[in-house]
């Protein structure tokens, strides 16, 4: 059984489909006669040539328009057991790549580290990622590795959370990383974000896999600050049933405040509780 796609712009069937190492996301058209089902592997021909995919779900424009960068081509076929075989045998052939790339750096005197290496289905290009702290010239290695390799080769400049994204497995949380799982793009995190969730500022504590702030402090914030507008300011003073006082701190997602009262006491009382704001 076939799940209903979304006619393309051309008018054939489309899919969204994952690819690449980096997770890359586009709409694929279908062609007649090629029966898809969601988590299919396939073969794709994208703008970098025929990859490896796995379909998602139909193509439907709001579908498409949540992806940021959608990439596009046609999907060819469902990977059959020869297209399994080579892709297996891609994998190592990967592995002897990547050391020789690594090889190659060191003869070259490179300050950069060698992340991943990505030999695409069809052949038509050998893409290496890698990190540095500065740009790099490198273009005399691009030559050594095609001379080497003898198929078109691509260097491509990383930071540390694509590093986590490419190798990364699980997260502290005990489920695999969310950037090599369902993350588009990565979002802006920030230490103001930590402070208003009021967790640990312990950089060990709240730091992923990159060595970078958590993303999962990234998805909590628009909660955090909803709750916090309909909460009073710190140091507003306020009308409750049990008397005025000033607000001293807040508890935002258990809405509640504590408050210091004008006879000294303070106590935490509900947001619901506060009458008006003077």
């Amino acid at each position: 059984m076939t799940t209903n796609a979304a006619p393309s712009q051309s008018g054939s069937l489309s899919y969204l489909v994952r690819h690449g190492v980096m997770r890359l996301l586009g709409e694929y058209s279908v062609p007649p006669g090629v029966a898809v089902r969601r988590n299919d592997m396939v073969i794709i021909r994208s703008e970098r040539g025929h990859e490896v995919g796995d379909v998602l779900c139909p193509a439907t424009p709001a579908a498409v328009a949540a992806l940021p960068d959608p990439t596009r081509g046609e999907l060819i076929r469902v990977a059959g057991p020869g297209d399994l075989a080579k892709i297996a045998s891609l994998k190592e052939l990967e592995r002897q790549e990547f050391s020789t790339g690594t090889a190659l750096i060191a003869k070259h005197n490179l300050a950069m580290q060698l992340v991943d290496a990505e030999h695409l289905f069809g052949g038509e290009r050998l893409i290496f990622y890698f990190l540095a702290e500065h740009r790099i010239d490198f273009r005399e290695l691009v030559r050594s590795m095609a001379r080497e390799f003898h198929t078109r080769i691509e260097l491509r400049q990383i930071g540390v959370r694509d590093e986590a994204k490419l190798l990364a497995d699980y997260g502290d949380c005990g489920k695999p990383v969310c950037c090599n799982t369902h993350m588009a793009v990565m979002p802006p995190v920030s230490m103001r974000m930590a402070k208003l969730q009021k967790s640990t500022l312990d950089p060990t504590k709240i730091s992923g896999r990159c060595g970078r702030l958590k993303c999962c402090l990234r998805f909590e914030q628009d909660v955090y600050e909803e709750f916090q507008q309909q909460l009073p300011a710190i140091g507003t003073r306020v009308v409750t049933r049990k008397g005025q006082g000033r607000v001293l701190a807040q508890e935002i997602l258990a809405r509640r405040l504590l408050i210091e009262f004008e006879d000294g006491r303070r106590l935490p009382v509900a947001a619901d509780e506060v009458l008006t704001r003077l």
